[in-house]
């Protein structure tokens, strides 16, 4: 039956539908892999970029690119 609807339906860019299936799959595959995540990991990850892991000592901070 969907053989003969498709048939029937014009002209069908495959090549769009197979773009937009991959699209979906692959959103849904990061949603549901975000989504899994375990809240610490989260947490941790988003203070990343305000923790100051390279501080600078006054001994580094002389020698500083000579």
């Amino acid at each position: 039956m969907y053989k003969y609807l498709l048939e029937n339906a014009g002209d069908i860019n495959w090549m769009a539908i197979f773009a937009l299936v991959t699209f979906v799959a692959i959103f849904l595959i990061g949603t549901i892999t975000v989504l899994r995540r375990d809240a610490g990991f989260i947490e941790k990850m988003s203070r990343m970029p305000l923790e100051d892991s390279n501080t600078l000592t006054s001994e580094n901070a002389d020698h500083h690119e000579k």
